[in-house]
């Protein structure tokens, strides 16, 4: 197992980093750039006009390289293709959303209307084709052996699990580098924990996300070359809630994806208070943005939130496994 799973994650990130040399030029060319909000932190302005939508490429990257290898080691199996809907579903959303804003100068894209309406359907068809596996309706309660059986309404967490993941994941791409590291350290956890289940092309996925991930990362690191846009950060929470689905550690993803579930809470708790007590708790959301303007560099934030979920990652995989 080791063997392909190590020459699918090479691939997925030889092939992203090589394409993105080629790909970046190319949406500079057709004026593919990034509009910065003028609310957000005056030292990101600078930013304005750097590429976007460069998830495309390691999305690309990612399906060509599953798909291929999974081939060549009798992988093609549903689950790997659930995942492969799930990222393109998402992805596709992603991609039109930063199309409408970029290439259509339509500031607000997507409504959340249609957003989330997307969002639903790819998640009700994700319900059905987990029936062709005979999959389990239970919740597991990490580090128990406690199940509760949702049945039918399983449907229902699924909905609120990938919307919600696919959403916070996009709400934390704010910093350069921020998703890119966070995403490739959770799905490299949850590939352990994979691994552990002798689930083969489940793992074959999340190394090779993380490869491409970190094939993005080289030029999505600060100074950014490149954003990955919507196009990116919605496929990868969308992806990382279904691999906890499939690998029956849906909860487990709360600790896994602790920087995710931190910004998105801190997003609610914002506009919470402020609706209700017409303050703020933070000095701007999400939460990277407050230890900006606290004075943190940007660069500083960043290795901290990896550092973060590096620590919550490991700690996950070694309760879990123990």
């Amino acid at each position: 197992m080791e063997v392909y799973l190590l020459l699918g994650f090479g691939i997925a990130l030889l092939l992203t980093a090589g394409l993105m040399p080629v790909f970046i030029p190319l949406l500079q060319r057709m004026k593919f750039g990034q509009s910065i909000r003028a609310e957000g932190p005056e030292s990101h302005m600078k930013k304005t006009g750097t590429p976007t939508m460069g998830g495309l490429v390691f999305l690309i990257s990612i399906i060509l390289t599953a798909l291929a290898v999974a081939f060549f080691t009798d992988l093609l199996v549903t689950e790997l293709m659930i995942l492969l809907l799930v990222l393109f579903g998402y992805g596709l959303i992603g991609f039109l959303d930063d199309f409408i804003k970029v290439v259509l100068k339509r500031n607000l894209g997507l409504t959340s209307l249609q957003k989330l309406i997307a969002q639903i359907v790819i998640a009700v068809i994700s319900f059905f084709l987990l029936g062709m596996i005979d999959f389990d309706t239970g919740l597991v309660i990490p580090f128990t052996t406690i199940s509760i059986e949702l049945s039918v309404l399983y449907v229902l967490f699924i909905i609120f699990w990938l919307v919600g993941f696919s959403n916070a994941v996009n709400l934390t791409d704010g910093l350069d580098g921020l998703v890119a590291g966070t995403a490739s350290i959770a799905f490299a956890a949850f590939g352990v924990l994979a691994i552990r289940q002798d689930q083969a092309a489940i793992a074959l996925f999340t190394f090779i996300v993380a490869g491409a991930l970190i094939g993005f990362l080289i030029f999505n690191k600060y100074p950014a070359k490149v954003f990955m846009g919507d196009t990116g950060s919605l496929a990868l929470g969308g992806a990382l809630a279904m691999v906890s689905i499939l690998l029956k550690q849906e909860l487990l993803l709360l600790l896994i994806g602790i920087v995710f579930v931190i910004e998105t809470a801190s997003v609610i708790l914002q506009v919470g208070s402020f609706k209700l007590r017409k303050k703020r708790i933070f000095k701007m959301s999400p939460i990277h943005h407050h230890f900006e303007l606290s004075g943190w560099s940007e660069w500083k934030v960043v290795t901290v939130f990896w550092l973060v979920g590096l620590i919550a990652a490991v700690i996950a995989v070694l309760l879990e496994v123990m």
